[in-house]
């Protein structure tokens, strides 16, 4: 089956994360099983030094798996393998109704472009990406094309994706 996939792309510092955190409290709340995928940059770490996965991960093991009675991770280390694409990940993931993927700028899934004035970079991306259907923003867009909500109408954005997904009861 084709999972459901839905992204929030933009440039740096434009509001991605946040969107992101609220669309997953607010489709959970409406009783989804949500699931998230986050591009990262190269260097990003999610262990500490002296623990033990830690350890087992500079001895040379490719996977590491943690698992306690709450929750369980599972690392893997490229060690000079090409980073895997989303389609690969994605199909790892548990099932799950829909999986908002954060980033991922130039993949080809549905995504919502995320858009600050305090942003690096506002320069469009739904003008060069098809894939882009609609806008937020923290401020009035004018001279689009696409569905413009505001970055912080989260109910309506999320009313949004789960039209363009067809997630429904």
């Amino acid at each position: 089956m084709m999972k459901r996939v839905f992204g929030i792309t933009g440039w740096k510092n434009s509001g991605k994360t946040t969107l992101t955190e609220k669309l997953v409290a607010e489709l959970a709340r409406r009783g989804w099983k949500v699931a998230t995928v986050k591009h990262a940059h190269h260097d990003f770490d999610i262990d500490k030094p002296g623990t033990d996965s830690f350890r087992h991960r500079h001895a040379g093991a490719t996977e590491v798996a943690i698992v306690s009675g709450r929750r369980w991770a599972l690392m893997h280390e490229l060690r000079g393998e090409d980073e895997p694409k989303l389609d690969e990940i994605l199909s790892r993931l548990a099932p799950s109704d829909i999986v908002l993927v954060e980033g991922y700028k130039r993949e080809t899934h549905n995504k919502i472009e995320t858009r600050r004035l305090e942003a690096r970079d506002r320069t469009p991306l739904s003008a060069g990406d098809p894939y882009v259907v609609a806008v937020a923003a923290d401020f009035a867009v004018s001279g689009e094309s696409l569905p413009v909500f505001d970055l912080d109408d989260t109910k309506s954005i999320a009313d949004f994706v789960e039209r363009t997904t067809g997630l429904t009861r």
